[in-house]
């Protein structure tokens, strides 16, 4: 029996690019590139048609730029996830492109088995970011928030095993299954955890753990 592939739409203006990203991923028998794009009106038109689990999505590029395109593509009703595949380590492009829905931003120097192995992460829900963006983040969060207080001693026992699962990149569905709890029951820890932790998204607190060390 053939495994299920994730399906990915590619959106970058490098043929080049295109094509080396197709040829490397037809390597792997769990991804399937559907369709590419090469500016941000035909992959907003490609998404809508395919409807795919992963979106590789460029920053820079002719006419509708990468964040505008980001935008566009939360606004429609889309099931897949989209990650940001960028020649830019700007703190400004990284941290914009969280804030307008990216689960993911990978760097395009990466290497071809670290982007494969973060491709099957971002289709198995996890938020996905190269190595080097990780310092970018927690000198953001510093900088923005220099008085807030995350105080890990308000948490229950069962809120810090969910932190440590966020840090993990688990998904609420995966945490559900690992803990034996409803995925409903899930949200609501998320969301007292974070209101504890004077946290404003998962996001913030995985970099918080990688930032403070593991509960």
């Amino acid at each position: 029996m053939t495994a299920e592939k994730f399906t990915l739409l590619l959106i970058d203006d490098h043929p080049m690019l295109r094509n080396g990203l197709k040829q490397l991923i037809a390597l792997d028998e769990r991804l399937q590139v559907v369709a590419e794009a090469g500016n941000g009106i035909d992959g907003l038109a490609l998404a809508q048609q395919h409807d795919p689990d992963l979106i590789l999505l460029d920053l820079t590029m002719p006419g509708m730029n990468g964040l505008d395109t980001l935008t566009q593509l939360r606004e429609i009703a889309l099931s897949g996830r989209v990650i940001v595949f960028s020649v830019s380590d700007n703190e400004e492009d990284v941290v914009n492109a969280l804030k307008r829905g990216a689960e993911g931003y990978l760097l395009k120097d990466m290497e071809p088995e670290a982007l494969l192995k973060a491709l099957h992460q971002a289709a198995a829900g996890q938020v996905v970011l190269s190595e080097a963006l990780t310092p970018i983040l927690v000198t953001r969060l510093r900088e923005a928030q220099p008085a807030r207080t995350c105080d890990i001693n308000q948490l229950t026992r069962r809120e810090r095993d969910i932190l440590q699962l966020i840090s993990d990149g688990m998904t609420n569905k995966a945490i559900a299954r690992k803990l034996a709890i409803s995925e409903s029951t899930v949200k609501v820890h998320v969301k007292y955890l974070l209101k504890k932790m004077n946290l404003k998204s998962r996001l913030e607190a995985a970099v918080w753990s990688l930032q403070n060390g593991r509960p």
